[in-house]
C-alpha cells in the first residue's frame, strides 16, 4: 500500500494523512490518532495500523500488502473478527500484518 491508499476504510483517511497527523502531533497514546479524521472510531479494523504509525511515524513505510488484499483482509474482519480497540491487543491475530486472502 502506498501513502495515498486509505488506512481507515469508514472514514476514508489515507496513509499519508495519518503519518503527518503522528508527526506533527507525536500522540502519547494511539487512540489521540482519532483525531485524524475520525480514524478508528468505526469498524475498528484500521487500529492496529494507528497504533504502529503512532508508535513511530517516521519509520512507517509501504505496508506490504496491495490495497486489495488489505479491503480483503478488512471485509473478512467485519464478517467474523470481534472488534478491535485501543485498549488491548487486536483480536484478530496479528492485524497489522493481515495475511493475503488465499
Amino acid at each position: 500500500m502506498q501513502p495515498d491508499d486509505d488506512i481507515c476504510y469508514c472514514y476514508h483517511v489515507s496513509m499519508r494523512k495519518l503519518v503527518n497527523f503522528a508527526r506533527r502531533v507525536r500522540p502519547v497514546q494511539a487512540s489521540r490518532m482519532t483525531e485524524c479524521l475520525g480514524a478508528g472510531t468505526g469498524c475498528g479494523w484500521c487500529i492496529p495500523f494507528l497504533t504502529r504509525i503512532a508508535r513511530d511515524p517516521d519509520r512507517i513505510g509501504a505496508l506490504e500488502l496491495t490495497p486489495e488484499q488489505y479491503a480483503e483482509s478488512r471485509k473478512n474482519y467485519i464478517k467474523t473478527q470481534p472488534r478491535n480497540t485501543f485498549d488491548e491487543t487486536p483480536k484478530s491475530g496479528n492485524a497489522e500484518t493481515p495475511k493475503p486472502p488465499s
